[in-house]
């Protein structure tokens, strides 16, 4: 009898940066890709001729009922060999895509979400990086030494999706403590306030109350507050309410 029974290898889950993302197949771009092609270098007389094929050719393949699986493309070319047949009439040929605005304008736009593409892609791999150090920090047992950073709150947020949503309550710990005592990038009021709307509720919560109760008791530290990360993981919401309580009072000058 196998001394592994009843053991499994754990599954190995892929990770999401070894993953780049498919651009779908567009069957519609591709018909009008291929017209353009052929059609460089006619004149608006051949391109009507090619657009009489065209239509000759889709009249014949619906009798056959693969051609359903092309619809899409065939109405494309259809559709491009009558644009371009029909701008040659204004601009006279021969036909040139370099000099077709609607070509050169869907380019630009191709361009464009491609670059946009590749800019999610690298802040999506500093993210996966920064998570990557955060994680070694935090085993080697130096995470409380560490300053936090600009996008740290979507490093935190990797951490957890890569734990499977489960709440790492000392990375919430240590990042609800930097807003409060205004550490790392937090010295920055504007990121105080951008925080707000990044953190996860509980870690707002948490650090929001840090706050407030530094502000009633001078002199003191965060690191000495260590039942509100309790409370916030307790009730979120709870703790909140009471951070905005005692945050009002204190402006208010009323001793609490």
């Amino acid at each position: 009898m196998s001394t592994t029974d009843g053991w499994r290898r754990p599954r190995r889950v892929p990770d999401a940066r070894a993953q780049s993302p498919r651009t779908p197949i567009d069957p519609a771009k591709i018909g009008r890709s291929s017209v353009r092609r052929r059609a460089r270098g006619m004149t608006h007389r051949e391109a009507f001729q090619a657009l009489a094929d065209a239509e000759l050719e889709a009249h014949l393949d619906r009798r056959h009922e693969e051609a359903a699986d092309h619809s899409d493309r065939r109405a494309a070319e259809l559709a491009e060999w009558r644009r371009i047949a029909e701008f040659l009439v204004r601009v006279g040929g021969p036909y040139d895509p370099d000099e077709d605005a609607v070509v050169q304008e869907e380019l630009a736009a191709e361009a464009a979400a491609a670059e946009a593409r590749e800019a999610e892609q690298r802040a999506a791999a500093r993210v996966a990086a920064r998570a990557d150090q955060l994680q070694a920090l935090r085993e080697r047992g130096t995470l409380e030494q560490t300053e936090p950073r600009e996008g740290d709150e979507a490093a935190r947020d990797e951490l957890t999706r890569r734990a499977g949503s489960y709440v790492q309550l000392d990375i919430d710990a240590w990042l609800a403590r930097a807003p409060a005592a205004h550490r790392g990038h937090y010295t920055d009021p504007a990121a105080r306030e951008a925080a707000a709307g990044l953190l996860h509720p509980p870690v707002l919560a948490h650090a929001a109350l840090l706050a407030a109760l530094t502000q009633l008791v001078p002199g003191t530290d965060v690191d000495q507050l260590p039942f509100v990360a309790r409370l916030a993981a307790a009730d979120a919401e709870a703790v909140g309410d009471l951070a905005a309580f005692l945050t009002r009072a204190l402006t208010a000058g009323s001793p609490a």
